[in-house]
């Protein structure tokens, strides 16, 4: 299972595509915790998706391909939720991934299944089976019913997307809802101290003068 499916981020497990941009996250320090840090590491997190089998060999090339997919799809992401223009650039990479594999489902018939539908595509071109998958499913995604439910969260430090589950969602998980919480408090309680220990301002004393005197 995935960091990002851990911290159940909604819209996650139904779009590999939100998977794919919420595998790489910010941590405290400027520390970064990335799922596909290595090409071993692609081949877990593509299992743990199924998106490919287990005999699948990835290498250095397999992991910078899915990388680059994955900075294109999270500039027309924000894109999408700031009502910016996508950068054409990301947009080309994204229509590429479209067609890096065969579209077509070949019909297939096995004794113990039936007749079943699958791409046939060979091993060396596995990379480009998921890329292909991944940028369809960003596609629906964009297009369909759910686009106007794609956010950002809006916890600082927080880079994921996610698919509102409702008007006034505002962060992707309950995790970074209650850090910010925490934080605001903290930022409360601070202010309260700080007003409390300023000298208070315009106090002076004044020395009463008698008027009656002299003359």
């Amino acid at each position: 299972m995935t960091e990002t499916a851990q911290i159940a981020v909604p819209g996650v497990e139904e779009h590999p595509c939100l998977a794919l941009v919420n595998s790489v996250s910010e941590l405290t320090r400027g520390k970064r915790h990335d799922e596909l840090a290595t090409p071993d590491a692609v081949r877990a997190w593509l299992l743990a998706l199924d998106l490919i089998v287990p005999g699948a060999v990835l290498h250095e090339y397999c992991r910078s391909r899915i990388v680059a997919l994955r900075e294109d799809l999270r500039d027309v992401f924000a894109a999408h939720t700031t009502g910016d223009v996508p950068p054409p650039e990301a947009m080309q990479a994204l229509n590429r991934a479209l067609t890096s594999a065969p579209g077509a489902l070949l019909l297939r018939f096995e004794p113990m299944a039936g007749f079943t539908r699958s791409a046939d595509h060979p091993m060396t071109q596995v990379i480009e089976h998921v890329m292909a998958l991944i940028a369809e499913d960003a596609a629906a995604l964009l297009t369909g019913d759910d686009a106007s439910l794609l956010a950002s969260c809006e916890a600082d430090g927080c880079q994921r997307f996610f698919l509102r589950t409702h008007a006034r969602r505002q962060w992707c998980s309950t995790r970074c809802g209650d850090r910010t919480r925490a934080a605001r408090a903290y930022a409360r309680k601070r202010a309260a101290r700080s007003s409390r220990s300023l000298p208070a301002s315009g106090r002076t004393c004044a020395h009463r003068t008698d008027s009656t005197g002299g003359g």
